[in-house]
């Protein structure tokens, strides 16, 4: 009961802080010089920006299609539902990859794939995406250096190789998920000390070897497959790097600011990746500050900056995440 208040009141900080970071941040926007710049905007102009908006998260839906190619063939709207529904629950917690942990059930949920190949397909994912934006983050830190200051570039560096890190690990744990099969045994025996439900939680516990030896087969021929890695790298870089640069960049002129548009998607990936940290709920206001603070060093104005970044993560993040609530709602909860 302890752990259990324990991990209550920091959920509640972590929001709390996420909530009151995002307050600050807005509160230093000047909500009618901005509607005004908006509203001056040439009308070409918007509509690019939401056409680069629908491209970048129609080509992230194409990233699950990649890693679900080896099992079956899925149409870009049910792959849009898994990533919306994905992107909901990253949303509500504190980690992008803690997050990812529904990914298998709800693929399962939206494919009918059974749940070892759910599981390296969702795994596959996680890692490959872990790795592309550690590495790309990393060559946005070279950019910055010496223009930002060191407390924001040693928190940037560590988030970055704590990308790095996860998606070398998940990658090469889900090649080896059989070693799990001792622990299992454990787990069954433990099980069925259970009061009434132990002998059926201990048949469900004894199920997993078959879960995990699926699971690393499938697992193996994802990673080590390049068309897959080309495939999900192409949504990858259009989700996450070209898409983005182009809305900024685009908003950047917009209110008068100039950014190198060859650096600026680098700047925001690096920018970004704070989000890996579990600090608030979606990375909500940390990211938004974080990403002010790295322009801000970069000599952009920061009244130009809190507004370009929060329509930015608007239009990339919280939009997307609010429609992924009603994919949530069709789906068997007896599934998930």
């Amino acid at each position: 009961m302890t752990a259990s208040r324990r991990d209550i009141a920091i959920s509640i900080l972590q929001y709390g802080v996420g909530i009151a970071a995002l307050a600050y941040l807005l509160s230093q926007v000047d909500i009618a010089a901005v509607s005004t710049r908006l509203r001056a905007t040439e009308p070409d102009v918007l509509v690019a920006i939401v056409l680069v908006t629908l491209g970048g998260v129609v080509a992230r839906f194409d990233t699950w299609r990649a890693v679900l190619a080896p099992f079956t063939h899925v149409a870009l709207l049910t792959a849009g539902r898994v990533d919306l529904a994905v992107n909901f629950v990253n949303q509500l917690l504190p980690s992008r990859l803690s997050g990812r942990l529904a990914a298998p059930f709800i693929l399962k949920a939206e494919t009918g794939i059974d749940y070892g190949d759910a599981t390296a397909a969702a795994g596959a994912h996680t890692g490959i995406y872990a790795v592309f934006y550690g590495l790309v983050s990393a060559v946005g830190l070279l950019a910055i250096v010496g223009r930002v200051s060191t407390g924001l570039l040693l928190l940037l560096v560590l988030s970055t190789a704590l990308y790095l890190v996860a998606g070398v690990v998940v990658l090469l744990a889900g090649m080896n998920l059989t070693v799990l099969d001792r622990l299992v045994g454990v787990l069954a025996s433990l099980a069925e000390r259970v009061p009434r439900f132990g002998s059926a939680l201990a048949d469900r516990v004894r199920a997993i070897p078959d879960i995990t030896e699926a699971s690393a087969d499938a697992f193996g021929r994802i990673s080590t497959d390049p068309r897959i890695w080309l495939r999900y790298g192409a949504g990858w870089a259009l989700a996450l790097v070209v898409a983005p640069g182009i809305r900024v960049w685009l908003l950047f002129l917009s209110f008068g600011a100039a950014v190198d548009p060859l650096l600026l998607p680098l700047y925001l990936v690096t920018a970004y990746s704070i989000t890996l940290l579990p600090l608030t709920p979606g990375g909500i206001g940390v990211t938004e500050a974080t990403a002010t603070a790295v322009f801000v060093g970069l000599g952009v104005p920061e009244a130009v900056v809190i507004p370009v970044i929060f329509l930015d993560r608007f239009l990339g993040v919280y939009v997307p995440a609010v429609v992924g609530w009603y994919p949530t709602l069709d789906m068997d909860l007896s599934v998930l």
